[in-house]
């Protein structure tokens, strides 16, 4: 059975990745003086204006303004009504909710004298989702990684100058063609970048078809009948927050699967490990990624979910689509015995109090191998329940 299935991915600076990034920055800036940090920043961005908002409760000195216009700068925005040194931020940060802290400063289970690790409970409700599939070597849906690659292409010719008419802003994304769950071609590859205006739209095709879709996607996937829109409008000048506005946490289905596995309800960037959203989410992908390699399926989704202030998962939740070796309620239970959910005790096994979140906001958080979650060192202990 022939089918197609796309997905997109942006360049650090597109809007609502220099919001994502500053977000990240500002929680990296407070890790570094306090690891318990607890913080929640959100960041809208509009043609010349950045609005910085959101909770913080922690002991570190944070200059907010000074770590956004650095971000802004390290992305490119040197120029223009949102360069670094020119557009006007606006703060207005405020501690966590007394409400919300109940329940992480002590869960329902510690409350009633649990163990160390139910110190901590769940910063909110919510359902989260891990995946993982033998596609790439990253074990990683292929369309999502391409485009990621992809992205991540343009910016590294911007920054070395070898296409030095490129801007900060752009977006890809790629069609891949499938024969049942196999992928067997490449069919569309959709590059939007924003340029300065002296260079043609003919030289930005070709350098675009040469420079990165060929450089980037392998040649075996590419054939005769694979179409490319460059640009498709035609021009692309006005780029990042003065041609769009933007926003944190808007790119959520580009930070994850590229829409091969759903999404749950919260967003990553700017949020510290004792929210789920993010800490929760990593952890479904680390125990996807290391079942997957451990043989027990060739394609799983793992979803959790959480209430506010409870430590351990109210459910926990497996799909192989039919490759699982063992029946999915089995490996269900085999992920309740094998990883411990709490975030508690997620947070220790992932070493999430450090200051390692600017690098996940863009090209994905999952599918590169300079995170905690991609490791694979479980892989013997779960090859053992296939014997």
């Amino acid at each position: 059975m022939r089918r197609f299935f796309t997905s997109e991915s942006v360049t650090e600076g597109h809007p609502d990745k220099v919001c994502d990034r500053i977000s990240d920055g500002i929680l990296d800036a407070l890790i570094r003086q306090d690891k318990n940090t607890r913080a929640a920043v959100e960041c809208c961005a509009a043609y010349n204006t950045l609005f910085i908002t959101g909770e913080v409760t922690s002991e570190a000195e944070v200059d907010y303004e000074q770590v956004a216009r650095a971000v802004i700068r390290s992305i490119g925005y040197d120029t223009g009504d949102f360069a670094y040194d020119k557009c006007k931020i606006i703060t207005a940060i405020h501690p966590q909710s007394a409400d919300i802290a109940l329940g992480v400063d002590s869960s329902l289970e510690n409350k009633a004298g649990g163990d160390g690790y139910d110190l901590i409970g769940a910063g909110d409700q919510g359902m989260m989702f891990g995946y993982a599939c033998r596609e790439t070597e990253e074990l990683m849906p292929l369309p999502i990684l391409l485009a990621h690659k992809l992205a991540a292409k343009l910016t590294s010719l911007r920054r070395s100058g070898t296409l030095s008419y490129l801007r900060p802003d752009g977006k890809t994304q790629v069609t891949v063609e499938y024969e049942g769950k196999t992928p067997v071609r490449v069919d569309t590859v959709v590059i939007s970048t924003q340029h300065d205006k002296e260079v043609s739209q003919e030289r930005i095709a070709a350098d675009m078809k040469k420079f990165v879709a060929e450089a980037v996607i392998p040649a075996h996937l590419l054939d005769e009948n694979t179409k490319y829109f460059i640009n498709p409008t035609g021009r692309f000048e006005i780029g990042g927050p003065e041609g769009d506005s933007g926003l944190t946490g808007r790119k959520i289905v580009v930070d994850t699967y590229g829409g091969r596995c759903p999404h749950g309800g919260g967003a990553f960037s700017g949020k510290d490990c004792t929210k789920v959203d993010r800490s929760a989410t990593y952890m479904a992908r680390y125990i996807c990624k290391n079942v997957v390699a451990a043989g027990l399926a060739d394609e799983m989704e793992l979803q959790v979910a959480y209430a506010i202030g409870v430590a351990r998962p109210v459910s926990v939740y497996v799909d192989t689509f039919g490759t699982g070796k063992l029946p999915d309620d089995r490996i269900a239970d085999i992920v309740r015995e094998q990883f411990d959910l709490r975030p508690a005790a997620i947070i220790d096994a992932l070493d999430l109090r450090r200051p390692i979140y600017s690098d996940t906001a863009a090209y994905g958080h999952f599918g590169r191998e300079n995170f905690p979650w991609e490791k694979l060192d479980r892989v013997d202990e779960l090859k053992k329940y296939l014997g």
